[in-house]
C-alpha cells in the first residue's frame, strides 16, 4: 500500500504525534514497508492452526474462589490519605 505525505500527516494528527514536513517522506516509506509486510503475512494459510496464547505450553494454577467480607474496614481505611463517613475520599474529577 502506497502512502503519500497527506495520508501520513493525517495519521500523525489522529495519533497526536508531531511530525515535521521534512520527516513525512521518510515516514511514508517506513509505514509503507510495514504495511507491505503485513499484507505478506495475510497471504499465509493459517486455517488449520489453532490460536495460541503463549509459545510455551503451560496451564496456570487455579485457586478456589472464596467469598470474604473484604476484611476489616477500619484497617483498610487507615491506608487512605483521606476518609469521609467510612469511605475513601477522592478529589472531584468532573466539574
Amino acid at each position: 500500500m502506497a502512502l503519500d505525505r497527506t495520508i501520513v500527516a493525517r495519521i500523525a494528527t489522529l495519533a497526536r504525534i508531531k511530525v515535521s514536513d521534512s520527516e513525512l517522506d521518510a515516514l511514508a516509506g517506513e509505514l509503507g514497508s510495514i504495511l507491505a509486510w503485513i499484507e505478506q503475512l495475510n497471504e499465509v494459510d493459517v486455517s488449520g492452526v489453532a490460536p495460541m496464547t503463549s509459545v510455551a505450553h503451560m496451564k496456570l494454577p487455579m485457586r478456589d474462589d472464596k467469598i470474604t467480607d473484604g476484611g476489616d474496614r477500619d484497617a483498610i481505611l487507615a491506608n487512605a490519605p483521606q476518609e469521609a463517613r467510612g469511605f475513601f475520599a477522592v478529589p472531584k474529577v468532573v466539574e
